[in-house]
């Protein structure tokens, strides 16, 4: 398939790009404080919205596994970490905001769908935060204090089941297990 190539609409650095589960959206996140949303179909490609709500560039984006809805995460250099949901088609409003960090949110990462609707969060204040979306609407935070003392730069999460699990005699439970990266070169 040969390269596709087409202009954003962002105003300044591009710093991250997410596809979704189906390969029909893409969700772009930019120093220009905003998130734009393009539909790609064949050949072409189509601006669907633009996402306004953060007060600093806009370091990534994820997209929740779509059995969530359609989802989307973004994280910033204002310290927090927005959940935005689509309504009705390419119109995109805000479902939750996270704004436990003290400095820039650099990285985030949805978990594995098995686990259930579960977001990593890393920081510049050395911080890694879990949001895990409750039955009520509501969300559970847990931490991981000063994982990286002078920042997180990435997270991960492993995927739900462990190596040979599929092919394996028993059942075993989904794999929790998260990975990061920091400016401590660990």
């Amino acid at each position: 398939m040969p390269a596709q190539k087409f202009e954003s609409g962002h105003q300044d650095t591009v710093h991250d790009v997410a596809m979704d589960y189906y390969g029909k959206h893409i969700a772009t996140a930019s120093s220009d404080n905003t998130i734009k949303m393009i539909g790609v179909s064949g050949t072409t490609n189509q601006h669907l919205a633009t996402i306004q709500g953060h007060k600093g560039p806009v370091w990534e984006v994820a997209w929740a596994h779509p059995k969530f809805g359609s989802l989307l995460a973004s994280c910033s250099y204002d310290g927090r970490v927005m959940i935005w949901k689509e309504g009705n088609q390419n119109e995109w409003s805000q479902a939750h905001v996270f704004g436990e960090h003290k400095s820039s949110v650099n990285s985030i990462a949805w978990a594995p769908h098995e686990v259930g609707l579960c977001l990593a969060c890393g920081s510049s204040d050395g911080n890694i935060s879990v949001f895990t979306a409750r039955t009520d609407g509501g969300w559970d935070t847990s931490r991981i204090d000063q994982a990286h003392p002078v920042g997180v730069t990435s997270v991960s999460w492993a995927p739900s089941t462990a190596p040979g699990a599929l092919v394996g005699s028993g059942l075993l439970d989904p794999v929790h297990k998260l990975c990061s990266g920091g400016c401590d070169n660990t």
